[in-house]
């Protein structure tokens, strides 16, 4: 790459500045749930800056937005790409910036003149977060094939509101049909979401791979009853069980090397200060770096329900809602980020992803490997998530050297 080829830091921090009034919530964060209005609104915001770059825009029918630069020879391309939906209550960096990031590599690229040998291409993803549409990475998962079209458009949210009626609702039902773009490989910047690289003295990371993730849906049925008229002895809750079972997948984390868990969505019906509960339908999100364990804890889970239920007369039913290995990264990809932030003058290190990622699905095609940058206080899926300008710069400059080593090799 030449020396002097550069990332313009201002108008990355502006892009993504104009993209975060998109869905701003007062608490300083944003709110663009996938295929709601807001998102709509981001996602025309972003067609139009990619077209204003003079490049073709394809959107396909799951909803993800392609922007390709052409290269010098046809064949696969060099893909950059994250997501612009949020979590309800999301910051401004999460996804934005790898989406962001992208367009400035190719934005620089066009600024420089420069025409890679291999097409570079930038990705939007549809509803990455999952928190309007099960699964979690659903644009990039049908993208590599692992879901069909139609079984994602039958998706409903927690409304009963369609994915498929959505896209068309907003107008991104496109005519593409998901992997259109075949791909050499794939880069995605994004910011840590974690706390390892502040509290280690900052500078970026090299991802290596992103650890197994499992996410259950329990659904429990006791029997209502009066709060003040029932003893304990004779009351079946749910809502008591469900707390049994919070706490049990607690505990494995202390037990099972790497285990995480955790239970994000907890619903109880009829939901009445003095009524037993008839019913509780909760989440889990289990993780470990490793396959083996994450089986492990799942299956010590589901012994301890089936027990639990025995015991107190509760009906437990499972349903899953996504479930993916763990996913190396790489090696030649994750050498070449190093290499590029070594020549850039940048500390790096290798790291592991916590958090699921488009990279994740996108490994599936071809080479993959992510850039992080530090999130401050190691905050992410918050209104006060943050990363410096200085920082987004650097991880951005990471990324253009790399893709830009990689499409031209």
């Amino acid at each position: 790459m030449s020396t002097n080829l550069r990332i313009d830091g201002p108008r990355l921090v502006s892009r993504l500045e104009a993209l975060s009034k998109i869905g701003a919530t007062p608490e300083g964060g944003c709110r663009r749930l996938a295929l709601s209005d807001e998102d709509k609104e981001g996602r025309d915001w972003l067609v139009g800056q990619i077209q204003a770059l003079g490049l073709d825009v394809k959107v396909d029918s799951i909803g993800n937005i392609v922007g390709i630069l052409k290269g010098q020879q046809a064949g696969p391309a060099v893909v950059l790409g994250s997501h612009i939906d949020t979590v309800g209550t999301g910051g401004r960096f999460d996804g934005a910036l790898g989406v962001i990031a992208g367009v400035e590599v190719l934005a620089a690229l066009r600024d420089a003149g420069l025409t890679p040998k291999r097409d570079m291409a930038v990705i939007a993803f549809t509803n990455e977060e999952g928190a309007r549409f099960h699964p979690d990475m659903l644009g990039s998962y049908v993208w590599a094939g692992g879901m069909s079209v139609e079984a994602a458009h039958a998706e409903v949210d927690s409304e009963g509101v369609g994915l498929g009626a959505e896209l068309d609702r907003i107008g991104y039902h496109g005519p593409e049909q998901p992997g259109f773009l075949k791909a050499h490989a794939y880069l995605e910047l994004h910011i840590e979401q974690g706390p390892v690289l502040e509290g280690e003295g900052g500078g970026l990371g090299a991802v290596t791979g992103i650890q197994a993730i499992t996410w259950l849906e329990l659904t429990l049925k006791g029997r209502p009853s009066h709060a003040g008229t029932t003893p304990m002895a004779y009351r079946k809750d749910p809502g008591l069980a469900a707390a049994r079972i919070n706490i049990f997948a607690n505990e494995l984390t202390k037990t099972i090397p790497g285990q995480l868990a955790n239970s994000g969505v907890i619903r109880v019906e009829p939901g009445n200060v003095n009524v037993v509960p008839e019913r509780v339908v909760m989440s889990l999100d289990l993780r470990n770096p490793k396959d083996a364990p994450l089986a492990e804890a799942e299956a010590a889970l589901r012994k301890f329900c089936v027990e639990l239920s025995a015991r107190d007369g509760i009906e437990i039913g499972f349903r899953d809602l996504a479930r993916f290995p763990a996913t190396p990264f790489a090696e030649e990809l994750i050498a070449g980020v190093e290499a590029s932030a070594t020549e850039l003058g940048l500390p790096i290190r290798r790291m592991i992803s916590g958090a699921g990622h488009d990279a994740q699905m996108m490994s599936r095609l071809c080479p993959t490997a992510m850039v992080f940058i530090p999130s401050i206080g190691g905050l992410s899926h918050n209104p006060a998530e943050f990363s410096t300008d200085e920082d987004m710069v650097k991880g951005a400059n990471v990324l253009l050297s790399a893709a830009w080593r990689v499409a031209n090799a």
